[in-house]
């Protein structure tokens, strides 16, 4: 990885690695990937996102998973100058929209980016948050080439899907296992919906009039 500097670990177990680079950043290594902790973290903005969620999992303790379509725009230059490309969902190959990327801006969401095409090569983990330098800031030269949108998961209750997924619009989900209730408010408060095993392609169909759900949780007690 380009520019990556370690300095002396602050902790290692089971072969994870809490470094920092060359210009203080920290980082943590962890089985050949290094995740990234972006120091600027902006209000997000205000933007579309459309979210498909898996409820329950019958190999995960019934964990339950938002996946978002997330945004995460490219620029050719520092301080997100120059053209640039949006993208919201895996790609395989970036070439084809720019030739160099020398900062990046995640809006909502997490992504792995990649130094080679089809999720090759050195990879990186970014969080929402801005990267004006990328050099600088993670270590990471011009050249990514690919990118992917890593999903969310929420494995019991969640009060507040705000704070837990950073957005609040549910368009769809799939229900695999059990049986649970969205709130249109935080802290299970509002109007409420009803939902078991099954498809909902859209809010419609569990009898919302909007996507904003507020917070969730799973129904265990049928007494």
């Amino acid at each position: 990885m380009a520019n990556l500097e370690p300095a002396i670990p602050h902790m290692m177990s089971c072969g994870t690695f809490y470094l920092t680079t060359s210009t203080g950043y920290p980082y943590t290594y962890h089985k050949g990937v290094a995740y990234f902790h972006c120091p600027v973290m902006n209000p997000v903005v205000h933007h579309r996102c459309e979210a498909i969620g898996i409820i329950g999992n019958k190999n995960a303790n019934h964990c339950c998973g938002f996946y978002s379509a997330d945004t995460i725009i490219f620029y050719e230059d520092r301080n997100f100058q120059g053209r640039h490309h949006e993208c919201m969902s895996d790609c395989a190959d970036l070439h084809p929209y720019f030739n160099r990327c020398n900062s990046i801006r995640v809006e909502s969401g997490c992504f792995m980016v990649y130094d080679r095409p089809h999720y090759l090569g050195h990879q990186y983990f970014l969080r929402r948050g801005e990267y004006s330098d990328n050099q600088r800031m993670i270590g990471i030269n011009d050249c990514i080439r690919s990118c992917r949108m890593i999903p969310m998961e929420i494995s019991d209750d969640c009060p507040n899907i705000q704070d837990r997924l950073r957005m609040s619009d549910i368009n769809s989900c799939n229900v695999v296992d059990g049986h649970w209730l969205l709130y249109d408010q935080p802290n299970y408060r509002g109007k409420t919906y009803y939902l078991r095993p099954g498809e909902y392609r859209r809010y419609s169909d569990w009898g919302g009039a909007s996507p904003r759900i507020g917070s969730l949780r799973r129904i265990t007690d049928f007494n």
